[in-house]
């Protein structure tokens, strides 16, 4: 068992589950490995503490409060009620002042928007049709009745200048 260090199986079960002879291999074999007696001894704090703390809780859920269960009853039962609720109600219960809110804030928005229009809105001017937009004037290449030539702009450019010299 020198090859073999006994970490391994104390990582795998607790000290409480080994069968004794296991237990007298293990004995045996910490006496000559140190690295194992250290893993072993720290085992066996663990072991103790666990056991302490299961003794604690044991004596504490006997003195717990006798309307625990009770108690956890009639959560459960409320939940149970909860569940057969239909769906709609239960929907309702989650949403409803989210939905109180929101059709409050739609209504206020309807009275100032129809009620008391605002006086701003009389005095605009409305703009005037136009039968040309930017697009048509760039982009309609086929109306060829009002466009000029080149040279027809080159002589409209510069003659104006030839006069002045």
């Amino acid at each position: 068992m020198k090859e073999h260090h006994i970490t391994e199986l104390l990582n795998k079960t607790s000290l409480a589950n080994l069968t004794e002879p296991e237990l007298l291999t293990m004995r045996a074999h910490v006496e000559s490995c140190a690295s194992c007696h250290q893993a072993y001894s720290l085992a066996q704090i663990a072991s103790s503490l666990i056991k302490q703390r299961e003794q604690e809780a044991a004596e504490n859920a006997l003195s717990a409060n006798p309307f625990f269960q009770t108690r956890v009853l009639a959560a459960w039962r409320e939940q149970q009620a909860m569940n057969r609720m239909p769906a709609f109600r239960r929907l309702w219960n989650a949403t409803g002042a989210l939905v109180a809110s929101m059709a409050a804030t739609t209504a206020a928005l309807a009275v100032l928007t129809f009620v008391a229009p605002s006086s701003e809105t009389l005095n605009q001017q409305t703009a005037a049709l136009v039968p040309y937009s930017a697009e048509t004037v760039v982009l309609d290449q086929d109306q060829t009745d009002n466009q000029m030539t080149d040279d027809q702009v080159l002589s409209a450019i510069y003659v104006d200048e030839d006069e002045g010299k």
